[in-house]
């Protein structure tokens, strides 16, 4: 060992010596704690492979974090709270991550928003990526921009080699991806991330494309790999559109993931050579539950699991495009070679063929095997949707169970068993020669609990109208509106009889239930009784609600929505209720809806409707044809509509977007008496692009026709047994169509 000697610089000598063997020993890992945005960018700045990065327990307000340092494969560097889910992160706050070797666990990001592209970013520019970097037990919980139509994605994955996992990612309302992987540039390319064990929670429909859960790639960069492994994650209520999951790119394995009541599918998209194996897909029979479909050349298709799927069309149980002949890469790549095995599907109800055929679309499937897959359905017998030619699908050995019709004369045999539960939860035939079709017995679904992280509740369904307590209100000034600051979500405000005069617009930001049991009368003086806002709902049962005393304004209404527009979709509900007196000036409508708001159902039943100056329903807001509407479900029944100027209905949603489930509307067993006639569109109900309508057992009296639209897609229009006094016939074009239409108009009867 090297001694100092003594002299006049020895100490000068010594101070040099112990530097040089500082810097040549590693230093120790170290613990940062910093409380404050300051102490975290200096900290930042300093930090060393292993170092623990550690931001106090608390709530940082609008905090946009960037993570950056250079870590190693031995020693990452972390950025941790000083318990999980200790720290959250509020109003605009986001976090970027750059560099190598990083870590973001435990943080939570709630009750604000992203002022940039994304919530977790893992790119700090397009110059400045993270590589080898993992973030996991993290929670973004409703973390929306108050615009619904503002796009940002939640997550956006760069560089190479990350991990996503282990994290709690619930109530996405605004436009955008919840989660993308990016593929802008080569260094983002054939990158090999993993996306495992994460629970998606329930995204409510959008209303509009963008809605994607997950998506891998674009179409500019769907030719090169991506080669990324999703696995193990848990989709709960994924209902954004008709793509929960969309793979644009080659090269990835999707597999062992669940999706529960989740409206859509997992869509091959663009790209080629992926691999799908070992799915759950469970309906509940919920409505447009689906699958896989599957689009473009070499995709491998197998040990997937599919139940109680009600989806048809794009969004069916299993669907096979069809492609476009010398496809431009935004488009529909021709199925070619790919191979289908080893699937079952349960009770559901589309299997569709070469689907999305068309003038454009006319490019079959080709060189492609569906083979040892069980099919069984005690049910319906035509499962099978056959759209063009199939013969380039070869079928072997797939086993029929139900009163099927097979899609072609060979490659299905028909089997007499009943299926049973397994320990995995599935249904498999008790025939043991059956053994060897559709899954196999070791597919294990990943449990919801297992997903996510564990101490961050994972979101219940909405509550019901009326589950919570009662409030009597009676008829003193100002009864109402008081109350509805006191009755819980889910709660029900009971009227006592008389009348019940309303000088205040009565906010709706719970699920309320307002009923009378006896004679109760609603006035008000308003220009509008209800507005309903973020987060409400309404549903009137049994109330008489009468416009005689409102202002006189023109566009007066009984409910409307926030005029800015709401993140969440909303329901309204009218049952055995008069609403009558709707004159005082024109268009006094009952419900109208503001552009930028959403209804996940509109329902009335049992209700008389009388002498109104506007429409009933007006839900005609989203007028720029980017196939955006205001209401998924409208269902009248059993209900009177009477001298009424403007349609009983009017819905619009425009352009030719594939991309989504509805509109939907269901009138049956009403009156319609003196309807429509002095409204600018003629009609009495007024339906453009609804994609389902089903209008029947009515009896229409001296009004206007049905007119109908038809804008995209394959539209499905029944109008029967109607009765028509003194009424033109439905009309029904084809906007986007050179074809006949398509409305199943029949056993209807028209008489003077």
């Amino acid at each position: 060992m090297a001694l100092c000697r003594p002299s006049l610089t020895s100490g000068l000598v010594c101070l040099c010596l112990g530097m040089t063997l500082l810097k040549a020993v590693p230093a120790w890992a170290r613990d940062i704690i910093v409380g404050t945005e300051p102490e975290f960018n200096t900290a930042v700045t300093q930090l060393t492979p292993g170092d623990v990065l550690i931001l106090k327990n608390g709530v940082w307000n609008n905090f946009e974090i960037l993570f950056e340092g250079q870590g190693t494969a031995a020693k990452p560097i972390l950025l941790r709270p000083e318990t999980k889910g200790g720290v959250i992160l509020s109003g605009q706050s986001n976090l970027r991550l750059a560099g190598e070797y990083l870590e973001v666990s435990g943080l939570v990001f709630k009750d604000g928003f992203t002022p940039t592209e994304a919530v977790i970013s893992f790119r700090r520019d397009k110059d400045h990526l993270a590589n080898h970097s993992r973030v996991t037990e993290v929670v973004i919980d409703s973390f929306n921009n108050p615009d619904r139509f503002e796009a940002d994605y939640w997550i956006a994955i760069y560089g190479k080699h990350n991990r996503f996992d282990h994290n709690h990612i619930s109530g996405k309302k605004n436009k955008g991806v919840t989660l993308a992987v990016r593929l802008d540039g080569a260094e983002s390319r054939d990158n090999k991330h993993r996306i495992d064990h994460n629970y998606f929670g329930p995204r409510q429909p959008l209303g509009s494309n963008g809605g994607e859960t997950l998506r891998v790639g674009t179409s500019h960069h769907s030719l090169t790999n991506s080669a990324t492994t999703i696995d193990h994650n848990f989709f709960d209520r994924c209902s954004g559109e008709v793509e929960i999951v969309s793979i644009k790119s080659a090269g990835n394995v999707v597999r062992d993931n669940v999706f529960a009541d989740s409206k859509g599918t997992l869509t091959l998209r663009h790209g080629r050579g992926n691999v799908i194996e070992r799915n759950v897909f469970l309906g509940n029979g919920v409505d447009h539950t689906g699958g896989i479909r599957v689009i473009n050349q070499d995709q491998v298709i197998r040990h997937n699991y599919m139940e109680g799927l009600k989806g048809y069309r794009f969004g069916g149980a299993f669907v096979v495009m069809n492609g476009v002949p010398n496809s431009p890469i935004n488009r529909y790549h021709q199925v070619d070679n790919a191979v289908i095995e080893g699937n079952s599907i349960i009770e559901s109800d589309h299997i569709e063929l070469a689907a999305g055929s068309d003038q454009e679309r006319s490019a079959v499937p080709v060189n492609s095997y569906f083979t040892r897959n069980l099919i069984a359905h005690s049910g319906i017998d035509g499962i099978f949707g056959l759209y063009d030619d199939i013969s380039g699908i070869k079928f072997t050995d797939n086993v029929l169970i139900g009163n099927l019709k097979p899609p072609v004369d060979n490659g299905f045999t028909f089997a007499d068993s009943t299926l049973a539960r397994s320990k995995n939860g599935l249904l498999y035939p008790v025939d043991t020669t059956l053994q060897n079709r559709g899954v196999p017995k070791d597919l294990n679904p990943i449990a919801k609990s297992t997903t996510g992280v564990s101490w961050y509740e994972k979101p219940e369904k909405p509550v019901d109208f009326g589950s919570a307590e009662i409030l009597e209100v009676d008829i003193t000034a100002g009864a109402l509106f008081a109350a509805l600051s006191q009755v819980s979500d889910g709660g029900t405000l009971k009227l006592a009889p008389g009348t019940h005069r309303v000088s205040k617009i009565l906010p709706v930001n719970k699920r309320l239930l307002i009923i009378a049991d006896a004679d109760a009368v609603i006035e008000f003086e308003r220009s509008t009784l209800f507005e309903i806002q973020e987060g409400g709902g309404l549903h009137l049962r049994g109330v008489t609600i009468t416009g005689a005393y409102a202002p006189d304004y023109k566009g007066n209404s009984i409910i409307r929505t926030a005029a800015q527009g709401m993140l969440s979709n909303f329901e309204v509900s009218i049952e055995d209720t008069v609403i009558r007196d709707l004159t005082v000036n024109k268009f006094f409508n009952v419900i109208i809806v503001s552009k930028g708001t959403m209804a996940d159902r509109i329902d009335i039943s049992g209700s008389t409707f009388q002498d109104i100056s506007g429409s009933v329903l007006k839900l005609d807001q989203e007028t720029d044809d980017f196939g955006i509407y205001n209401a998924e479900y409208v269902d009248i029944s059993s209900s009177v509509f009477e001298r009424i100027n403007g349609p009983v209905v009017d819905v619009y949603r425009g352009g030719t977007d594939e991309s989504t489930f509805g509109p939907h509307f269901k009138l049956t067993n009403s009156l319609i008496s003196e309807v429509g006639a002095a409204n600018n569109s003629g009609a009495s109900v007024v339906l453009h692009g609804v994609q389902v309508a089903d209008i029947h057992n009515n009896r229409f009296v001296g009004s206007a026709s049905i007119r109908v639209n038809h804008t995209v897609a394959e539209p499905k229009t029944s109008i029967f047994n109607n009765n028509f006094k003194a009424t033109g016939a439905p009309v029904i074009v084809e906007l986007n169509s050179a074809l006949p239409q398509t409305a199943l108009v029949f056993d209807n009867t028209f008489h003077d």
